[in-house]
């Protein structure tokens, strides 16, 4: 029996890690978490979750989708055992990118944690989130 999907938004400074970057590089290990919720949510995330990318400080707006390819293991960039990584690849951007304006005016996303867990860097959405979330970025998967 497969498990039930999951889907998530991670939100990056396109200074640091863009959407661009990570389409150039084909796949990455999603590090740096140094929040204990974020770290419990890359926790949870299994293999073939989907989730948006959303560049945060500059943009402010879910950029694309990607798919997580490998479950949490230990973080390669710091020694101390309680930070995990993710293993993600990029699937595709957004024909439009969805910015946090729109996301706050929209009804069906009232209660999305990107606006009540504005400071998450990793966070969970729901299903209905997710495709309504597509359906404003002009995208299908």
């Amino acid at each position: 029996m497969k498990n039930k999907e999951s889907f998530w938004i991670v939100k990056q400074e396109p200074s640091k890690y863009s959407w661009q970057q990570f389409e150039k590089d084909g796949c990455t290990y999603w590090d740096g978490v140094r929040n204990y919720q974020a770290r419990n949510n890359l926790k949870a995330m299994k293999k073939g979750d989907k989730l948006l990318f959303y560049h945060s400080v500059i943009g402010k707006e879910i950029v694309g989708i990607a798919e997580v390819t490998r479950e949490a293991y230990p973080d390669p960039t710091t020694d101390d055992e309680r930070w995990v990584v993710v293993d993600l690849k990029p699937l595709k951007a957004f024909k439009v990118p969805v910015s946090l304006e729109v996301i706050k005016t929209h009804k069906e996303l009232s209660d999305i944690a990107l606006i009540k867990q504005s400071r998450l860097s990793v966070m969970p959405i729901n299903k209905k989130e997710f495709q309504t979330l597509l359906k404003l970025g002009k995208t299908s998967l």
